[in-house]
């Protein structure tokens, strides 16, 4: 047995990770948000101007850095494995429904952590929401949901993706064909080596550990499985010591940065995220690290994160943040709403419905 699958050693991967989060937001990335998949995807898909929100433009090294990252250890422990085929389109929808919850939420379920680690009680909520989604999506499982299995195609099919989030980085890096934040969280990001290096690492180890938020809690549920929460809460852990060390810490539900107060949305917004999760088969970074080794099929997920970005921005779907002036709550309006309830209808029909018969 590998290191990597002890306990000790997955909480202590859990803890690297959280002491990469730590080193992200000291060195320029917002301190409550330090590395968010679903922001991070975003603000990428703004920077290529797929949409035009202003503050969220920034081409996220990080994002490169995680799909590197899976992809180089991969090969290295010959893990890389050319996989496609199984129910694309389905996968691609639910790309964009987990998008659509994150959004609505202001979060991924890392984001989610790290929110609840600084004392956010608004995320609070929303691990219940998520929990109750993942819990959700055990149950379909149970009735035999499964979108087919997947076949291997060529070696050079995965290479794709590595290449297209590096070029994206060398295009930000060195020319002016990408859109800057010039204000907002797209404007505050750590150095590109650091933000660079802390993705590789982020992704290596995520691959080893086959990191996994919604995976955690699906393993305890089915199978009373805790080995993986055991690197959920390494990184919870060195969070919330930063968080406290550092002055970080406030326990409200108001004055979170980048966050707002409407609990049934933040519920709900998890709700699909953990739902969605379990019939994608992982979370948002568990997508990322997937891809890099080479699934085709995560890959398609990814490409639905990207495109919900920015389909959330362009009609006005996603969350806004409360604002210190007590007028501006923030929270969904009607459209991200009703975008949320489609996305629940939409989960019931594809986990009910899809079989593995089919």
């Amino acid at each position: 047995m590998g290191f990597t699958n002890t306990k000790k050693g997955l909480a202590l991967s859990g803890v690297l990770l959280g002491l990469t989060a730590v080193v992200l937001a000291a060195s320029g990335n917002p301190k409550n948000m330090a590395i968010c998949i679903a922001c991070f995807i975003r603000d990428t898909a703004g920077a290529m101007k797929f949409h035009q929100a202003a503050v969220v433009q920034y081409a996220r090294p990080e994002i490169t850095g995680i799909i590197l990252g899976a992809f180089l250890i991969s090969l290295l422990t010959k893990e890389y494995r050319s996989t496609a085929g199984s129910a694309p389109m389905i996968r691609f929808v639910l790309g964009m429904m987990m998008m659509i919850g994150a959004l609505a939420f202001l979060g991924c379920p890392l984001r989610m952590l790290i929110r609840m680690s600084a004392g956010d009680l608004n995320a609070y909520v929303a691990l219940v929401g998520f929990i109750a989604g993942i819990f959700t999506g055990t149950l379909v499982l149970r009735k035999g949901f499964s979108l087919g299995r997947s076949y291997d195609t060529r070696p050079s099919n995965g290479y794709i993706l590595p290449v297209a989030v590096t070029v994206i980085l060398i295009l930000s890096v060195a020319t002016q064909l990408l859109a800057f934040s010039e204000k907002g969280p797209g404007s505050m990001h750590a150095p590109v080596i650091i933000s660079l290096t802390a993705g590789l690492v982020f992704g290596a180890v995520s691959q080893k550990c086959r990191t996994c938020f919604a995976g955690s809690v699906r393993d305890v549920i089915l199978m009373k499985n805790f080995d993986l929460l055991t690197i959920i809460g390494g990184f919870f852990v060195v969070m919330t010591v930063h968080n406290l060390v550092t002055g970080g810490f406030h326990l409200s539900f108001t004055g979170q940065p980048v966050a707002h107060a409407q609990h049934l949305w933040n519920f709900l917004g998890l709700y699909v995220v953990g739902f969605a999760a379990v019939l994608a088969g992982g979370c948002p970074l568990r997508q990322l690290v997937l891809a890099g080794q080479g699934s085709g099929d995560a890959a398609v997920t990814f490409l639905g994160l990207f495109v919900g970005a920015a389909v959330c921005h362009n009609f006005g779907l996603a969350g806004a943040a409360a604002s210190a002036d007590p007028v501006s709550a923030g929270g969904l309006g009607m459209a991200g709403k009703a975008a949320v309830v489609l996305c629940i209808a939409g989960l019931f029909m594809i986990g009910f419905f899809v079989k593995k018969d089919e």
